[in-house]
């Protein structure tokens, strides 16, 4: 089978750390055009995954129109929607970097655009492809858990925030750790659930370790001067079905409970956690117990095998969608739900109210 030809729109932190290095080792992928607003990086980008016949642009609205199978998009959130929007009308897949976008009328265009366009379209939460998390899904599917009727979302950092690219810019972002990490943890949460029907949130968002100096930060401290987004953010969701989640976002917070993209779900039947490791908690012949599958690769004294990285299951699943037509692991009507849901929090937050969904 002939190589996917793919265009990269954006080649700052999340192409070099995440996208371009599982394209290259999936193999099935020829990068023929690199574009970002910096040309140096663009530049690099190509330098190190391109070809010496990859092309360069400043602007995706020249790179749609090469002769692409498929598009990713990696840049700060609020070009997710045009640039994807674009992509789809041209013609190409898209894979785009989480969270879907800012807005929910954003993402819904984007749903929108995918479905009258017929183009694969999929989001980049590479949380759901851990072997914890696959795991996860498949004991839920099961029943093993029965009916999940409460859950917590956990994407909490004591003192990491991210001090480079736009991270703390709002008007490039949307939002901080909330719509970065707190993204994944309610991706994951809704996805074992199997529940994309909410009916109301309450949110709280703070903005009160910012200004401080002195920090600790893991990244260095940050600048006050430019940090316009919350360093932490707390919801409340309750499900049409009854069902209730609590979700917690920090990059910045103090406390020792440190959790990211993890979830936490309670059922009829049995809980789970990933606090430890994968846990799942039930009662057996009226007895408390807990079991933690072995979820290491290696399984004899001389074979340390090793699982398939998330980030490569992901490449290996938007390739196959595209080329055999098989379902897509993260579904572009399940994101539109995460940021619908994230975009009710700071609503929330802001009217001092609960929102509801009709």
């Amino acid at each position: 089978m002939s190589k996917l030809k793919v265009g990269i729109v954006g080649c700052g932190g999340i192409a070099n750390g995440k996208h371009l290095p599982a394209i290259k080792k999936n193999g099935n992928f020829e990068i023929i055009a690199f574009c970002d607003l910096i040309k140096e990086r663009a530049e690099k980008a190509k330098e190190e995954y391109g070809t010496p016949e990859s092309r360069i642009y400043t602007d995706y609205q020249e790179l749609i129109k090469e002769d692409l199978d498929a598009v990713y998009v990696l840049t700060p959130n609020n070009a997710h929607a045009p640039i994807t929007i674009a992509a789809l009308k041209a013609g190409k897949h898209v894979m785009c970097e989480k969270p879907m976008a800012k807005t929910y009328a954003e993402a819904k265009a984007m749903v929108d655009t995918a479905k009258e366009t017929g183009k694969v379209l999929t989001i980049g939460y590479q949380s759901r492809y851990r072997s914890d998390s696959q795991y996860l899904k498949r004991a839920c599917e099961n029943g093993d858990l029965g009916e999940i009727y409460y859950a917590k979302a956990h994407a909490i950092r004591r003192r990491a925030v991210p001090t480079w690219g736009v991270f703390l810019d709002e008007e490039k972002q949307g939002g901080g750790p909330l719509i970065d990490i707190g993204t994944h943890a309610l991706d994951l949460t809704l996805w074992m659930m199997d529940n994309y029907e909410p009916e109301s949130v309450m949110g709280s968002v703070y903005r009160k370790l910012a200004d401080q100096k002195e920090t600790g930060n893991a990244w260095g401290d940050w600048d006050p001067t430019v940090f316009t987004v919350e360093d932490s953010a707390f919801g409340f969701i309750k499900m049409k079905n009854g069902a209730t989640i609590n979700l917690e976002a920090s990059w910045a917070l103090n406390t020792l409970d440190v959790d990211e993209a993890k979830t936490s779900l309670c059922g009829t039947k049995a809980g789970a956690d990933m606090k430890d490791g994968l846990r799942i908690n039930s009662v057996k012949y009226g007895r408390q117990c807990v079991e933690k599958p072995n979820l290491q690769a290696g399984g004899v004294a001389f074979y340390d095998g090793t699982a398939e990285e998330p980030t490569d299951i992901e490449q290996r699943v938007f390739f196959d969608a595209i080329t055999k037509g098989t379902p897509l692991t993260v579904k572009p009507e399940q994101a539109l739900v995460v940021t619908q849901i994230l975009e009710a929090i700071y609503d929330s937050a802001k009217a001092g109210k609960p929102v509801y969904f009709e």
